[in-house]
Parts: structure tokens; sequence; C-alpha cells
């Protein structure tokens, strides 16, 4: 029978934990190698689930999946759904004309002659099925969900209260990206693209913040409002909302809430407020107060100030999973981040590199101002790769703008990825450099990244810092001056 799990004066009803749901089951996994499909599907496997997949491309991700028994296929083709398969699961970066998804579709309605009917559906509804079992702890809002839902599931293990997660990003000091534990939670990003957080019901949630992205599905910011304010009512009666206190678009989200709703920031009324707060090298030192008493002391392990926040809604998640105030202050200042936020590579014959995932104008602004804090370094100059043509077009002067800390921007051509072939008419990296230029920045559009590898193998010098930013494959350059660096020159 389930139990009730006492968190402050709430009692919340723990679902039965199906540990063997998926054992021996069949999944089929189209773009394996996406972030969070990577994460779901190593997820499965510790769950006893026969895991097979495909992607476009070769890479350590899929070779580690590989390694834990995954079947994995290079490329995509109908011939790779196995024979005998239970279900497909498909990332929200596969389009509907996907020979994959077709055949599965095929393959769904009515059993194959000598082959069970197949179940398709999305990463997102997978998701929210395993958060089900659980306590569900769900991380929503256009930045700062990564960071944050690491920082719960790290606290939460640290704790050995032992949840289930998964987090978009790679978490060594958890071993990966998702995790299966006995204990009663489950720790999700929970992401407003294609409206997949809708999926969810969780115990548990955060929005963090509220801004204009994913504008190729959302026509407006009034609409993507609408989307939280539908992630908000499905927060369980009986469990927490926690929200940014600050940020004006995540108050007209909160009313559809049937929770309570808490708030946090550091403004007079929030429920959690960061006070006292000092900084060295951009790393802050606070006092947290939840409903006007001090809770704990905490240093903010990561730099920039949007950690703070990132902090003060894990923190007041903690304290709902029922974490005690001081154990998240202790634990919570060990968490060393996600890879590709911020991310060190190397400081070597005076020159530091660093890879970053950023590639909204906030996120870029925030991280490039961080970096400056805490490495102190004598030039910043910035690998830029734009991703998608639709979010660069849609918010082109805010990322121009975005760049105000670098001294120098160096923008290779626009990763391409769901947008329409027609899309890439009407925006190109080289608009972006003008724009750049026009507000008085430093800016080159260089088209390959042998082309940024060669010119920065002539620029860099003792003092400066390169750092990659962007959600594809940027990260490659960093690796590549990583070697340069590295080798007799």
């Amino acid at each position: 029978m389930p139990q009730g799990m006492e968190t402050g004066k709430k009692t919340i009803v723990v679902p039965q934990i199906g540990q063997r749901t998926f054992t021996g089951k069949r999944v089929h996994m189209i773009g394996i190698g996406g972030s969070g499909m990577r994460a779901l599907a190593k997820m499965l496997i510790d769950r006893g689930a026969v895991v097979s997949g495909s992607d476009m491309g070769e890479g350590a991700a899929v070779d580690r999946l590989v390694r834990e028994g995954a079947t994995i296929h290079v490329g995509q083709k109908a011939d790779n759904i196995p024979s005998e398969c239970d279900l497909v699961v498909y990332s929200a970066a596969i389009h509907e004309q996907n020979p994959e998804l077709l055949a599965a579709r095929q393959r769904a309605p009515l059993p194959a002659e000598g082959r069970p009917a197949l179940e398709v559906i999305k990463y997102s509804q997978m998701l929210g099925r395993l958060m089900a079992e659980h306590v569900g702890i769900a991380v929503s809002g256009t930045h700062g969900k990564s960071t944050t839902t690491a920082m719960v599931a790290f606290v939460l293990t640290a704790a050995g209260m032992k949840p289930s997660f998964i987090v978009g990003a790679t978490v060594e000091q958890l071993g990966g990206p998702s995790g299966v534990g006995a204990g009663k939670h489950f720790v999700a990003e929970a992401c407003e693209y294609d409206r997949s957080f809708l999926n969810y019901r969780p115990h548990y949630a955060a929005i963090l913040n509220i801004e204009e992205d994913h504008l190729d599905c959302y026509p407006n910011i009034d609409a993507i409002i609408e989307a939280f304010r539908a992630f908000a009512s499905q927060v369980k009666p009986e469990g927490v909302l926690v929200a940014n206190g600050e940020d004006r678009n995540v108050a007209p989200a909160v009313r559809a809430a049937s929770c309570e709703v808490q708030t946090f920031g550091q403004a007079e009324g929030c429920t959690w407020r960061g006070v006292n707060m000092t900084a060295e090298r951009g790393r802050y030192r606070m006092d947290i107060l939840f409903k006007g008493q001090k809770y704990c002391r905490l240093n903010v392990s990561l730099p920039g100030l949007h950690n703070v926040y990132n902090s003060l809604a894990a923190a007041a998640l903690l304290h709902h999973a029922g974490v005690e105030g001081e154990r998240i202050s202790e634990l919570l200042g060990r968490f060393a981040g996600t890879r590709r936020r911020m991310t060190l590579k190397v400081s070597l014959n005076g020159v530091t590199v660093v890879d970053d995932y950023a590639h909204h104008p906030t996120e870029i602004q925030v991280t490039l101002r961080a970096i400056r804090d805490y490495f102190q370094p004598r030039r910043l100059i910035c690998v830029f790769q734009p991703h998608q043509h639709s979010r660069t077009r849609f918010l082109l002067n805010d990322f121009a703008r975005s760049f105000g800390s670098a001294d120098e921007v160096i923008v290779p051509d626009i990763y391409f990825v769901r947008d329409s072939a027609r899309e890439k008419d009407h925006i190109s990296s080289e608009d972006l450099v003008a724009q750049i230029r026009l507000r008085g920045g430093s800016a080159a559009y260089l088209k390959t990244f042998d082309d940024i590898v060669r010119h920065l193998q002539g620029a860099l010098g003792p003092g400066d810092l390169v750092v990659t930013m962007g959600a594809g494959n940027i990260w490659e350059v960093a690796d590549e001056i990583v070697r340069w660096l590295g080798t007799d020159r």
C-alpha cells in the first residue's frame, strides 16, 4: 500500500514504484543520441529494458550506450526497428516524415503478420510515465533547467535518498545524465518546447523564468505564458509550485495552480529569499530566508547571479522533498555543475578554454558576465554558434545585445536543426555579425570550424580566455584548441 510522506505540513501519497515495469520490454528510440533521449535510454536499460535506437551520427555518448548494451544504428531507416518491439519512443527533434517514425506508425494500429502491434510515443510522454510511478519533481523555465535539476538530484543522492533522475546534461558527480534509485523521488527537467512538459503531473515543480524562445512552435510570449499556465495547473493539488517572484511573466502563469505557490528571489515578499549577499570572483554567499525566518547559510558553488536564483529554487524543492536546511547548505555547496555549463576545458600556456551550452540571449549575457567575473581574463573571446535559423531571426536584436562582456565574437554558420530549408533564406550568421558591429562590438564571421581554429591559433596569447558557446557541436572547436595548446608550438 502507498505510504504517506510528511513534508512540513503536507502529506504526499507516495505511488507504488514500478521498478519492474520495463523489465524485458523492447524499446526502440529514434534520435537516441540527443541529451534527453540518451539519458532516458540509460534509465530504461537500468530498469531492465532491451533498448535499441538510431541517430544521424556517432559519438562518445552513443558509444557509452552501446557499451551499456544498447543496439544503435547510425542513420535512420525503417529496417532499424526490430521485428520484435513493444514500444517506439521518438525525440522532439524528429521530423514527422522520418522513415523510422513513419514505419513505426504503420505498425502501430494493427499487428503486422507474426508481429505484435507497436505503441509509438514521444520522449516527454515516456518521461511522464516514469514520473507517475514516483513523487515527481519537475523543473521548468526558459533558462537554468539542467543546472537546477542537477542540483536537486545531486543533493537527494548525496543525502542517501536514492532518487531516480534525468537531466538534459551530463553530471559528473552523478555518473552521467540519469540514474535509477530505489527512493521515492523522480527528478526531471520539464521543457516547454512543443508543450512537452504538459505530459507531467509532478508533486513539486519549479518555474525558474519565462522568456521568448522556441518561437518556431509558439507565436508570441503570450502563448508561451499560457503553456506555463497549463503546466502550473498540472502540479498536484497537495503539492507545491516554486516560482520566480521577480519575473513578470511568471506571475500570470502561476495563477492557474491549484496547489500552494511559493516564490523565490531577493525581493521583499518572496517566500524564499536570498539576503545578506556577498560575492568573490562572481561566486555568491547568502542567507536563505524561508517565510521571513533564517533557513540556512549557503555558499553558492557556481559563479554568476543566475546561479543564486537556481540555488534558491533548488533549496525550496529540496526542503519539500524532506531534506533539512543544514544538509541542503552542506551538500548544495559541494555541487560542481554540469557538463557544458561554464566547463573549464584547460588552462595552459596562459590561455584558458571554456565550453558552454548557452544558446539564448539571456543565457549568453549572464554566462559571459560570470566568466569575466570568475576568470578575470585579459581578453574574453566568444565563439558563438547560433542554434536554429528561426531562433536567430526572431531574437536577432536580443542576440546582438547579449555579447557586451566579450572583447571579440566569432560566429560560424548557424547550426541547422528542426527548421525548414526555407528558413535558411531568411537569416545568416553574417546578419548577426553585422548587428553586433552596429552596436559597437568586435565580431567576425568565419564559416567553418577549421577557419576558426586557424584564426585562434594566430590570435591567442597569455591572459586570453576563449569560450565556445552554443547548443550544437561548437565544442569541437574547444577540443581542437585544447589539443593545439598541449603540443609543442
